[in-house]
Formats: C-alpha cells, sequence, structure tokens
C-alpha cells in the first residue's frame, strides 16, 4: 500500500468514526431529537422505536470502533501482531463494508420511513457510502475476506 492509499484510508476512516460516534451517542443516551425521530420512523414498521433506536445505536458503536480499528492500524500496522484472521486488510474491509451497508439502510430508512428526509442526514449518509467505497476499492484484493467472496462466487 503506497503512502496516498495509508493517507486516504487514514483520513476517511477517522472522520467517519468520529461523525459516526456522535450518533451512535445520541441513539444509546436517548437524546429527544432521537427519541422522536425513532418513533417517528418505527411506527411504518411497527416495532418498539426503543429497541429500534437502541440497536441502530450499537450497529453504530461497533461501527465506530471498526472504523477507529482501521484508522489505528494504518498507522500502526508494522508495529502490531494480529491474529491470522484478524489482518489489517479484514479489518478494513469488515468497517467498510459495514459502514456502507449501514449507511445504505440509513438512506433507505429517511426516504421511505420518515415523513420528511433530513438532508444533512442524507449528505452524511451519502459521504460515508462514497469514503467506504473508496476505501473497499482500496483494501479489497488484500482482504481474504473478500477473495473468499469472489471466490465462492464464481
Amino acid at each position: 500500500m503506497n503512502k496516498l492509499e495509508k493517507i486516504i484510508l487514514f483520513t476517511t476512516t477517522l472522520l467517519m468514526g468520529l461523525v459516526l460516534s456522535r450518533f451512535a451517542i445520541s441513539k444509546l443516551t436517548g437524546w429527544e431529537i432521537s427519541v422522536k425521530a425513532f418513533i417517528e420512523m418505527a411506527e411504518p414498521l411497527g416495532i418498539n422505536p426503543a429497541f429500534f433506536r437502541i440497536s441502530t445505536g450499537i450497529l453504530l458503536l461497533i461501527i465506530f470502533i471498526a472504523y477507529l480499528a482501521t484508522a489505528t492500524l494504518t498507522i500502526f500496522k508494522d508495529k502490531v501482531r494480529l491474529p491470522a484472521k484478524f489482518t489489517y486488510f479484514n479489518i478494513a474491509f469488515f468497517a467498510n463494508i459495514l459502514g456502507l451497508l449501514t449507511m445504505i439502510g440509513a438512506l433507505l430508512a429517511e426516504f421511505y420511513l420518515r415523513v420528511q428526509p433530513k438532508w444533512l442526514l442524507v449528505y452524511i449518509a451519502v459521504g460515508v457510502i462514497i469514503f467506504s467505497a473508496i476505501n473497499l476499492f482500496i483494501v479489497k484484493n488484500k482482504s481474504s475476506f473478500y477473495l473468499q467472496l469472489i471466490k465462492y462466487k464464481k
């Protein structure tokens, strides 16, 4: 991996992690704006809004930790020894694929579950999708998970 790719991976994963940490905190601590939003979005699904909010907050917390681990390992990759399955590229692949898929779900929720989409949240989700796609393009051929997926596809 060249220096530009390292800079891109570090910057984007750290930025996405920090942005998503704010949303994880708001959902897990029950900020009023988050509670109201999940009451609105849970109604069409017929599920408990508190369960929906907390499970979304836990998912965002997992993504935040994965992005933070990727950013940290980008800097210290050569100094940290990881088990065979937990290579840097597998962690980066997992973090970015999970972030990308979750933000696609967030976009679907914004447009199909809310009465009026919150455009700032749409822009943030699109940004995370774009950055995650760029990062996946950088790490995909070095991740054994990705290589196994395309092998089974054939």
